[in-house]
């Protein structure tokens, strides 16, 4: 049977499993059709839109939005898929370290 692991075991996994993971972004990229502010505009008058990317996110609470241009929208998708594996491994590391303290206490 293998040593139980330790506090100071948990801590180098995860620091190690975070390394990989720049850049992080939180929240999620969608692609949203809105129309434009021009008067008169052909696109919209036809029921077209334009399409344009944007970063949905919660801040203390509130939903904010933010404009992508479509250059940085698969770069920062990549973030925010990096952002939800660290929240993952966040909670892996919670039970990770509660086993761990609990092994301490016990031996």
């Amino acid at each position: 049977m293998a040593a139980p692991e330790t506090p100071a075991d948990v801590r180098r996994w995860f620091l190690a499993q975070v390394q990989a993971l720049w850049p992080v972004a939180g929240g999620s990229v969608s692609l949203r059709k809105s129309p434009c502010v021009r008067p008169r505009c052909a696109a919209c008058a036809a029921g077209e839109q334009h399409a344009s990317y944007v970063l949905y996110a919660r801040r203390r609470g509130r939903r904010v939005t933010r404009y992508v241009p479509d250059a940085i929208a698969a770069p920062l998708e990549r973030a925010v898929q990096n952002g939800r594996t660290l929240h993952d491994l966040i909670v892996e590391a919670g039970e990770r370290y509660l086993r761990a303290l609990k092994a301490q206490r016990r031996g």
